[in-house]
């Protein structure tokens, strides 16, 4: 019974690592089309994932790495690490690190998860988040638009938006 315990709750990490892979780059762009009449911040993580991804999958191709678990040769990179980190950077270089923070957070779980289920190494992760990471910076522009940050304070907690009509 403690096999099987220990069993589920691996598996239900990695299905919470899996589910904020997807989640994450769609939340994101989903946002980015949400704010932005024109569809650049949209073009331009869709550019920092796609360069993300084929490079990860370059290096997948190149670099026959073992996974922990025996499943395969294609450890290094992880895609899961690069596809949220290009996302999370994306979202700092455009709209700033208050919204950044959780952003890294989530792509710094999606990381630990797929080091905690035996997919990955760590250095197989953090490969991936430094693609994802170069990628986001290298294609991620700030946005001149609108700003909106979230404000708390004694008694007071609202949302500030600031910008040029």
């Amino acid at each position: 019974m403690l096999l099987s315990s220990s069993y589920c709750s691996a598996s239900s990490l990695e299905q919470s690592g899996d589910v904020l892979h997807l989640l994450l780059p769609a939340v994101t762009l989903g946002a980015s089309i949400a704010v932005e009449d024109d569809y650049q911040g949209s073009w331009q993580l869709i550019k920092s994932g796609v360069v993300s991804r084929v490079a990860v999958e370059g290096l997948k191709y190149a670099i026959d790495k073992q996974r922990p678990d025996g499943s395969g040769d294609d450890s290094f990179p992880s895609g899961h690490t690069a596809d949220t980190f290009a996302a999370a950077t994306f979202v700092q270089q455009r709209y700033g690190w208050q919204w950044a923070i959780p952003a890294y957070v989530a792509a710094g779980y999606v990381g630990y998860t797929r080091v905690a289920s035996d997919n990955h190494y760590l250095e197989d992760v953090l490969a991936g988040a430094a693609i994802g990471i170069v990628s986001g910076l290298y294609f991620t522009d700030p946005y001149k638009g609108i700003t909106i940050s979230p404000i708390a304070g004694k008694d007071n907690y609202g949302i500030y938006i600031s910008g040029t009509f």
